[in-house]
């Protein structure tokens, strides 16, 4: 995993911490972060929020064994039930650099695509960056195939 990515799901992993009720930011080290039994069961019931802190958790070892195709079954469960905020950004993420599948341009536009389209503000304005990163390595056709796959993506998961 790249220095950048694995900086990016750190923090992501502390703030996860800070709204678990670990504690404060400067209290919430990424080493005293553990899977839980208890955790691990919501996020095997369904629970998005829960499947995503898994996928970054086997993302950087937080408390399992870094598994960067552990990380991606993780994301895909959240971002399949909507989880833009994350999950979807992540499941981008780990299709660009390649990290738990192969590299798939086509797909990681997707992904990002779609969590552009759910997220608001810093985070959109994040996400959007990422996903034209993306989209100056694709051939038109591959653009078109990236958002055709979003669209349908979109049209059989209604938003609530």
């Amino acid at each position: 995993m790249t220095q950048r990515w694995t900086t990016f799901f750190a923090a992501a992993a502390v703030l996860v911490a800070v709204a678990a009720g670990v504690g404060s930011a400067q209290q919430a080290s990424v080493e005293e972060l553990r899977v839980s039994e208890e955790y691990l069961a919501k996020a095997e019931q369904g629970d998005a929020e829960a499947q995503n802190r898994l996928g970054v958790f086997y993302s950087i070892g937080l408390g399992v064994p870094e598994d960067d195709a552990e990380a991606v079954r993780w994301f895909r469960l959240a971002a399949e039930q909507g989880d833009a905020s994350a999950a979807q950004y992540s499941l981008g993420v780990m299709y660009n650099n390649g990290e738990g599948v192969p590299q798939d341009f086509v797909q990681a536009h997707m992904w990002l695509n779609l969590a552009t389209s759910r997220a608001s503000g810093e985070d959109r304005e994040r996400i959007v960056e990422n996903r034209d990163s993306v989209a100056q390595w694709m051939t038109p056709d591959q653009l078109a195939e990236a958002q055709r796959l979003a669209r349908e993506w979109d049209a059989a998961h209604p938003r609530d």
